[in-house]
């Protein structure tokens, strides 16, 4: 009697093969996300936290003050010295394209504008995610791995209240006003390379910058500064907060923090100024200036 058995087609097995490799990818773009997710909530939970221990409780001065001082007075230098040479070098790329169409004389609009609304608070808020964040994040994952921070919990004091808070309330006043430092670094080097090399006249110079920058364009960078700010304590504290065992843990928490920090301030400069143009416009509805 003939068997019934039909032999396997030698399709079948390479076709379970795809199925399986689609299978197993879709199941890795799912862990991503589902990890992304679960990261993006840790993290607004942990700013919920923070933001509600600031109103719950008055903050001790012996312990904001040198958070204050590793956070401001510590980063006054290479915010200044950011400052000084990014109007040096806004200056020199300008100049070329400003002198072929007649305008040299109304580069100290374009650098002073430049620096206020943009470049200022950006650099600097970069330039303390690298300095400030990164080492908020060590020193933090540090504590974790030493495990100082599971002892502040068993002694019944909470870890948010003593560690992130003057940390973010540091970061939150701070910035700003090192903002300040380096928009006026800005357009002091951007004026003495413009004046002293490029042969361009003082009265010029500060007369289109009067005419072309106003208090709004001040106040813009000011303000995205505080969100900068806010974003480099949150994240950073969060990854110190969460660091994996061992010194290569502490090393990619402060990694993290900082890549994590500066993608963030890029993410909420572009929203942060779409919003402000369309409220300049508002209030300003005959459109923006013109250089011509």
């Amino acid at each position: 009697m003939a068997s019934s058995t039909q032999p396997a087609s030698p399709n079948a097995a390479p076709s379970a093969g795809i199925a399986d490799w689609i299978a197993g990818q879709i199941a890795l773009l799912g862990a991503v996300v589902l990890s992304q997710v679960t990261g993006i909530g840790e993290v607004t939970l942990f700013s919920l936290r923070t933001i509600g221990w600031i109103f719950s409780r008055r903050q001790r001065r012996d312990v904001l003050l040198p958070c204050f001082y590793q956070i401001g007075v510590r980063s006054l230098p290479v915010v200044a010295l950011t400052g000084l040479f990014i109007g040096m070098v806004l200056a020199v790329q300008s100049y070329t394209q400003f002198k072929a169409i007649g305008l040299e004389t109304r580069l100290g609009s374009v650098i002073n504008l430049s620096l206020v609304r943009e470049l200022g608070p950006v650099l600097a808020a970069t330039m303390l995610a690298g300095r400030v964040g990164s080492a908020m994040a060590a020193e933090l994952g540090t504590m974790r791995v030493t495990e100082q921070i599971d002892a502040l919990e068993s002694m019944g004091a909470n870890p948010i209240y003593y560690l992130v808070v003057p940390r973010f309330l540091g970061c939150l006043v701070l910035i700003p006003t090192l903002t300040v430092m380096a928009d006026f670094m800005g357009v002091l080097g951007g004026y003495l390379y413009s004046h002293l090399v490029l042969s361009i006249d003082y009265h010029h110079y500060w007369n289109n910058s009067r005419e072309y920058v106003d208090a709004f364009d001040f106040l813009m960078g000011i303000f995205k500064s505080l969100f900068f700010g806010a974003a480099i304590a949150l994240v950073s504290c969060h990854h110190g907060f969460h660091s994996e065992p061992g010194a290569e843990g502490v090393g990619r928490s402060a990694t993290n923090a900082f890549v994590h920090s500066f993608i963030l301030i890029l993410v909420l400069d572009l929203f942060l100024g779409i919003w402000l143009n369309n409220v300049h416009d508002f209030f300003r509805p005959e459109g923006p200036r013109r250089l011509l």
